[in-house]
Formats: C-alpha cells, sequence, structure tokens
C-alpha cells in the first residue's frame, strides 16, 4: 500500500439487502426491519415490509443484488468516535501515515466508522508536523478531523502528558496549529484557567473549532467564563480536572449544568465508576453526552509496552499506565474499542439500545458537523453500519457501503 493510501474497496454488489433485523433508527428501534444498500449509501428502509421512508429502490437486476439474513441481530448506526489516540499498535502522534492507517483500521474493524484524530502534547514543531500528515488523512476521507489535546493543559492536571513540553494557550501558538491542520483541526483542549486561555477559547471559536474544556484546574466560575466564550466540550469529564465538591463546585459541576456542552465520558470500567457514569448520564442527558474511546496504540492489541507520543506506556489487564519518568503511573487513556463501549452501555451502565446510539453516534456526529451523512441509520446518509448478536457481540461493519467485517465471517 502506498503512502497516505487507503486500502482498496473491494467488487462488491451494487445493492445489498440487510432482512430480518431489529434495526435502531432516530425515531426508535424497530424489529424485523430491511435496509437495502445501493453503492455507498442507504436507499431505503423498511418495518416489517412497510416502508418506513426514503426512495424506492432503483430497479437494480436481481443478480447484482445480495441479501443477508438477520434474524436475532441488531442493526445499529457506525460509532463516532471524537477522541482517539492510536489503535492496532499505531499512533496518530507518529507523524507516520502506515501507522496512523494501521490505528485507523483497526478502531474500523470494531465499529467505529468516523473519528477524528487525537494528539499528545509534543512541541509546537512536532505537532504542526503530525497534524500536516493528519490533514492529508482527513482531506482522503479516512478521519473526521484533528483534535489537539495539548499541549495548552494545565501542569497540575497534565495525566499522561510530558509536562516539559506543556505551554500557556497563547493565541499565536494556538493559531500555528490551526494553520499547520490546513482546515482540518476540529478540536482543541484548552484550560482555560492559564494566560490566554479565554483569549484562545474565542480564537477557537471564532474560527469554527470545538474549544474544549479539560485537564484544567479551573474554578467553577473561571468555568463558566470560559463556556461563555465559546467553549462546547469537556474532555473526559471528571478525569484530569479537579473533583465535585459541596462548597468548590468545580469544572464538573458547570459543565453537566450548562446546556451548551456535550461531555465526553470514558465508560471502560477503569476511568469512571458506573454509579459516577450515571450520575452524568441523567444530569446532562443522552443528547448531551458522547461516549469516546481515548485509546491509544494499544487498542486492539495484546498487553505490553507501547509509546505514547514522546512517553512509554505499560499496559497490564488491559489498562494503560504511563510507565516511567515524573507521572508514572497515571492513566494513559484506554484500549477501550467502541463495540465494548456500545455492549457495556446497554450491560453495565443501564442504557437503553436507543440511548446507546445517541451517545456512541447521534452525538458525536452532530457535534463534528457530519450528522448529514452518518451517525444514523436513514435513507440518504452513508452506509456506515454495525451488525451485533443477541449478545451485543460485534459481528459486522459496513463504512460507505464495504463490509470491513462481513456477518457469518469474522
Amino acid at each position: 500500500m502506498a503512502p497516505h493510501q487507503s486500502p482498496a474497496r473491494s467488487a462488491q454488489p451494487r445493492r445489498t439487502v440487510l432482512s430480518g433485523a431489529r434495526i435502531a433508527r432516530p425515531s426508535g428501534t424497530v424489529d424485523g426491519g430491511r435496509i437495502t444498500v445501493e453503492g455507498t449509501r442507504i436507499s431505503e428502509i423498511r418495518s416489517r415490509d412497510r416502508d418506513a421512508g426514503g426512495p424506492p429502490p432503483s430497479g437494480a437486476p436481481e443478480r447484482d443484488t445480495e441479501v443477508i439474513d438477520l434474524p436475532g441481530h441488531l442493526v445499529v448506526p457506525g460509532f463516532v468516535d471524537l477522541h482517539v489516540h492510536g489503535g492496532g499498535g499505531g499512533s496518530f502522534s507518529s507523524a507516520d501515515p502506515e501507522e496512523c492507517l494501521r490505528a485507523i483500521d483497526t478502531h474500523r474493524r470494531h465499529g467505529t466508522t468516523s473519528m477524528t484524530a487525537s494528539t499528545v502534547t509534543g512541541t509546537l514543531d512536532d505537532l504542526a508536523r503530525q497534524a500536516g500528515v493528519l490533514a492529508e488523512l482527513v482531506q482522503q476521507g479516512d478521519l473526521a478531523g484533528i483534535h489537539f489535546e495539548g499541549p495548552f493543559i494545565s501542569p497540575g492536571r497534565c495525566g499522561a502528558h510530558q509536562p516539559e513540553l506543556l505551554r500557556d494557550p497563547d493565541p499565536a501558538a494556538v493559531r500555528t496549529l490551526i494553520d499547520a491542520a490546513h482546515g482540518t483541526a476540529r478540536m482543541m483542549t484548552v484550560a482555560p484557567e492559564l494566560p490566554g486561555g479565554l483569549e484562545s477559547v474565542r480564537l477557537l471559536a471564532d474560527a469554527g473549532i470545538i474549544a474544549a474544556i479539560g485537564h484544567t484546574d479551573a474554578t467553577y466560575d473561571a468555568t463558566r467564563e470560559a463556556i461563555d466564550a465559546g467553549a462546547s466540550v469537556a474532555t473526559h469529564l471528571f478525569n484530569a480536572m479537579p473533583g465535585l465538591g459541596h462548597r468548590a463546585p468545580g469544572p464538573v459541576t458547570a459543565l453537566l449544568e450548562d446546556e451548551r456542552i456535550t461531555v465526553e465520558l470514558i465508560n471502560d470500567g477503569t476511568h469512571l465508576h458506573p454509579a459516577v457514569l450515571q450520575l452524568a448520564f441523567r444530569s446532562a442527558g443522552a443528547d448531551r453526552v458522547a461516549f469516546i474511546t481515548d485509546a491509544m496504540g494499544a487498542a486492539g492489541m495484546s498487553d505490553g509496552r507501547y509509546p505514547l507520543g514522546p512517553m512509554q506506556v505499560e499496559v497490564t489487564d488491559g489498562v494503560a499506565r504511563i510507565s516511567e519518568g515524573p507521572t508514572a503511573g497515571s492513566i494513559a487513556g484506554s484500549t477501550l474499542t467502541l463495540d465494548r463501549a456500545f455492549k457495556r452501555a446497554v450491560t453495565i451502565d443501564g442504557l437503553s439500545v436507543d440511548q446507546a446510539v445517541e451517545v456512541l453516534s447521534a452525538v458525536p456526529a452532530r457535534l463534528l458537523g457530519i450528522d448529514d451523512r452518518t451517525g444514523g441509520l436513514a435513507a440518504g446518509k452513508d452506509a456506515d453500519l454495525v451488525v451485533l448478536d443477541a449478545a451485543y457481540d460485534l459481528v459486522g461493519v459496513m463504512r460507505q457501503g464495504e463490509w470491513l467485517v462481513r456477518p457469518g465471517k469474522g
């Protein structure tokens, strides 16, 4: 495979029909449904052989149609990940396009059909070089954008970011990264209490880039100021920020209570206790929650030692921690994939299928501005979908009409 080039699409029938499954539609989950895919898009969805909207089939010859019967299965929209650093042994901080494509392919095969690539704190030169590679992958349709997580974050809440590389969010430095992304920057995490923080939040909002509050020691009042300045996302709420206090409510309260904020949550069982996740979910509601992986290179891989930006991470029993230096022992992202996040959501976290679809597909797609083509199952949208069995385990993934994991074949 040539550098900066996606895998070639395999030859497939012009029309694919998925029959007999439960279908998670925007209006609710229906039984015994039928989805028709023509080319890269969904052309029709029927519920129990009754037209559920969309144009009629185009009349492709029967020999060009593949019918796949899926009784006992659930079809949901392809997952959308706002915040992922790597997978399959690859990292988006590597500036190696082959390594980036390996990470993309790993998450696609776990149901994530759209994702933004998250970087890790580095020098401005290193981040600009990474952004140049990632921008090409965005432009060719492999990524939905770039998320800069650092270097404009609090030294006291740096987590898995190298402390000596952190810097205040000087608007000129922020602009340097925006320019390096060539129009593909979609989100930047900022600690708004740092010098230049509020000005940088305004700059990002004015540029149409999501200003996310995270890795922060901001007070309740400082967080509210940042929201008023244009911040609209909470980077992995609860993690890398002060806890909720009854006299010092801190950023968590401000972020949960404001309807302008979408909160990221990592539901891997390590970052958040299920009761805390439920508290956030009840406070914000499904339309303001996006489940993310925050995954690093070990996602989809076995335990071992992996790079995360300029640092080394040790993964033991699926939990990633910094292995050396002043932040040794800190949780270093996750090894989560969104198919596991979906199953956990409906079997452990207490969410319904419709709620899980909202937080894993619809909300992040809407936030990224790509909900006109993905994030839900509807006629006219891209054929991005995931097939789950009765135990909510992934058995199929289709992206833009192409099977990446074919039901029944793995």
